[in-house]
């Protein structure tokens, strides 16, 4: 039952005067959207980034600008709904930023844990998390002349929002391709659409996790 609020505003109320606002946020945390209808969704949102888009390098642009703000409202979302009042701190340190993105952020997004996390061993400043099939290239069919594209510049962006949201700034968070340069090791690449993410964090902020280190030891 629903009523209209006294003057004729058009909008209809719950008539126990509780709207979306009152509801406990963890009240949907497990509803799951079908792969259908995030695939149609997911198109869409590639068909508007790609209106305009000079090349590859700027489609891939766009999408991460649509992933980001995502990723920043993300973070302050699932650190709410954590049940560990711990685990619902900001993370202070490289390490546990990024596991929390590897877990809990990957978990909330597609239902698993990302499969590896790695340290550049050539730049201190870079990290690598690994996706052996990142679901938002499953359903894509890419022409030959965007053959380069990877939409996984979408979750890119939200990565990259999840770190400036908890103070982590980083240079950009990019989506590389890693299968098809396995194919030529091994023969046939045992997961062709295999993306790393990298994440490469600014100078101020290995700065602080020095210091957060030496305060530590």
């Amino acid at each position: 039952m629903s009523s209209s609020q006294p003057g004729g505003s058009g909008l209809r109320y719950p008539s126990n005067k509780k709207t979306i606002y009152d509801r406990n946020l963890n009240r949907s945390k497990n509803a799951e959207l079908s792969r259908a209808a995030f695939a149609y969704l997911f198109i869409e949102m590639i068909n508007l980034a790609q209106k305009n888009a000079k090349d590859v390098g700027d489609l891939e642009k766009r999408l991460n600008n649509q992933g980001y703000p995502i990723g920043v409202r993300l973070l302050d979302l699932l650190l709410t709904r954590s049940a560990n009042p711990l685990a619902s701190i900001r993370p202070t340190r490289i390490l546990p930023l990024l596991q929390f993105i590897a877990q809990t952020l990957y978990r909330h997004l597609f239902g698993r844990p990302a499969d590896a996390l790695e340290r550049s061993g050539d730049d201190p400043s870079q990290y690598m998390l690994f996706d052996n099939e990142p679901m938002v290239n499953t359903y894509i069919s890419l022409p030959r002349e965007m053959s380069n594209l990877n939409c996984a510049a979408f979750v890119a962006g939200i990565i990259e929002g999840v770190c400036d949201g908890a103070g982590f700034a980083t240079e950009g968070v990019t989506a590389h391709s890693v299968g098809a340069q396995e194919e030529g090791k091994e023969g046939k690449a045992m997961w062709p659409g295999k993306t790393v993410f990298l994440i490469k964090f600014k100078k101020e902020v290995l700065e602080r996790e020095e210091i957060l280190a030496r305060g530590s030891g």
